[in-house]
Parts: structure tokens; sequence; C-alpha cells
């Protein structure tokens, strides 16, 4: 069976002015029996319309924070660095591809937190300055240990495939969602009621984490999320 293409959303280092990608996303993606292509950074329609022709499904990946502007927002001091580009090429991939096409996609940190602003939703812009807790979100180094637990929706999807009610995962984040959009379902929070999972049941395939599984990927749960993505790009 010939292996699915997955494309992955491209990491910007706007000081070096390149593009760049964590082997974590291609690992996850190649263990799980599919072949990860990074994408190019750009917002030409007729590029992106070529290049998602190329392809299975789409890893909507971490990285800067989404504008606030794409949920009709002013940008507070504590929203960090932005990439303009990136938001309108995802938005064009998410809604005419993800969304018109019904093509699979896996939303990783900042991927949970675009796909729910563009569906109409709303983000903290600075956990620690809005939602204060315990719970450490934005881990230090090594980022493949847990940081703290998050309980499952049961009979949701991700407590089917974890077979479990609670996960221990790892966390590097400021950002969370806020007011979540209308047509997901959260699948999974942390013991401060943020957020941490979310799915789209009227679509083939729509999950998003906020955790980092390609940073964990000796965890069994963690290669299960890239298999079922992997699994329904193939099909």
């Amino acid at each position: 069976m010939e292996r699915p293409v997955i494309g992955v959303m491209p990491l910007w280092d706007e000081q070096k002015d390149c593009i760049w990608m964590l082997p974590g996303y291609m690992r996850g993606v190649e263990e799980a029996g599919a072949t990860p292509l990074i994408l190019p950074l750009t917002d030409s329609e007729a590029a992106l319309k070529r290049t998602a022709a190329l392809v299975d499904g789409f890893l909507f990946t971490g990285g800067q924070d989404v504008n606030p502007a794409v949920y009709g927002e002013p940008k507070s001091d504590r929203c960090g660095e932005v990439c303009d580009i990136r938001d309108r090429m995802e938005a064009f991939i998410f809604r005419e591809v993800v969304l018109n096409l019904g093509k699979p996609a896996l939303g990783i940190c900042r991927g949970i937190q675009f796909i729910n602003a563009a569906l109409g939703g709303s983000l903290y812009q600075d956990i620690p300055t809005e939602l204060p807790s315990a719970i450490t979100h934005s881990m230090k180094p090594p980022y493949d240990v847990p940081a703290h637990a998050v309980r499952l929706l049961p009979e949701s999807p991700l407590a089917e495939l974890a077979g479990k009610e609670r996960l221990e995962v790892n966390s590097s984040h400021h950002q969370g969602i806020k007011r979540l959009a209308e047509g997901l379902q959260a699948m999974a929070w942390s013991d401060d009621g943020l957020v941490e999972a979310v799915y789209m049941p009227n679509h083939p395939y729509l999950w998003a984490v906020q955790w980092h599984p390609e940073m964990s990927l000796g965890d069994e749960d963690s290669r299960k999320i890239f298999a079922v993505f992997a699994g329904k790009a193939g099909e």
C-alpha cells in the first residue's frame, strides 16, 4: 500500500530569515507509516492549491503566536512574535482544503490554537496573566516527560484511542483556547479547565492537541495520535 503524504506546516525563524523544522514532527509522521513533506511558506493561492493537490493530510505544527487579528482582537503586550504570512497560508489551506475538501488534519500546540481561531473561537493571549493556576503549561526541558495530566471526555475519539480517562502530557505554550469555536468538541482539559484537545464531529478527521506528542514519541499514546492521523490520510 502506498504511503500517504502529509503536508507539514513550516516553522519560521525571523531572525535567521529561514524555514526550519523540528525532527519530531517528521519522525512522528514517518514512524506512523506516512511520508512528511515540509510545505513552502507562502500565501500564494495558486502555489498552495498546487501543493495541496500533492498531499493527503495536513499537520498544523507549533510556532509563533496566532495574530489576535485572526480572532478579531487587538494584540496585547503579552502576545509574542507572530507570523502573518503563516496565518494567511494556514487560513487558506484550512478553509479551502481541510474544510471544503475534507482532507484529514492534525493540529499540535499552535495548531489547536489556530484551528480554534480560524473557526471563530478566541485565545488567551497569555495564560499566566489571564488564567493563572498551579498547572505547568510552559515546562522546561527535557520535553519528553510529563508536565501535568489531562482528563479525557468519556467515549470521545481520544478516550477511545487511549483506552483511559487521563493522560500524562508534556506542555510548552503560553497561549490556549479561551472561547471554543462552534463546530469543535473538546476532548480533554487540564485540571485548571483549559481545553487541551478538540475534534470536529462533522469532519472526516480533524483533531488537535495542545501538548507535543512529537516530543514524546517514546510514549505509546503519542505514537497512537500520529498513527490514527496517518491512517485516516491513507484512506
